[in-house]
């Protein structure tokens, strides 16, 4: 079953919380992301998949995920979307990043960036962590209950 909506992306590509209007539109298909995939099928509530997607934002927004290309062309828009010069708001996203990670504690946070930033499925992210069947859902899910209160999602 595919579930497209409409998303508003920034001038970096990164997805902007829900309702936000600034940016270009997209057509996204939430099935795509292993936290999409399991938010359609009602496996996550929708402030768990917030907190998952505000962590992937700033993960994006960071540019912790490894390179293909450089980017040679000058940015035209004056700089990020809060005012801040691109290095500056790459590491204000690196340290957004690594404190969310840290509020999520040992042992969560390898589900979290498995599924959330790196976008492994959950049987991936079992077997690369030597986990039984089935036990990375009930992780992940108290993973993202921390992250949600990190970031304040009620």
């Amino acid at each position: 079953m595919r579930e497209l909506v409409e998303r508003s992306i920034d001038a970096e590509g990164v997805p902007q919380p829900s309702g936000a209007r600034r940016g270009r539109m997209v057509t996204v298909n939430l099935a795509e992301s292993p936290l999409g995939w399991l938010r359609s099928r009602g496996l996550v509530d929708a402030r768990q998949f917030s907190a998952g997607e505000q962590l992937r934002a700033d993960y994006e927004r960071a540019s912790i995920a490894p390179s293909v290309t450089m980017r040679w062309a000058e940015r035209v828009d004056g700089g990020g979307h809060d005012g801040l010069d691109p290095a500056s708001a790459q590491i204000a996203a690196k340290r957004r990043f690594d404190n969310a990670i840290a509020a999520a504690g040992p042992g969560l946070a390898d589900i979290l960036w498995r599924v959330v930033c790196a976008g492994e499925g959950l049987p991936s992210a079992e077997k690369a962590l030597h986990w039984p069947a089935r036990a990375g859902r009930l992780v992940l899910t108290l993973a993202l209950d921390r992250l949600a209160a990190y970031y304040g999602i009620s």
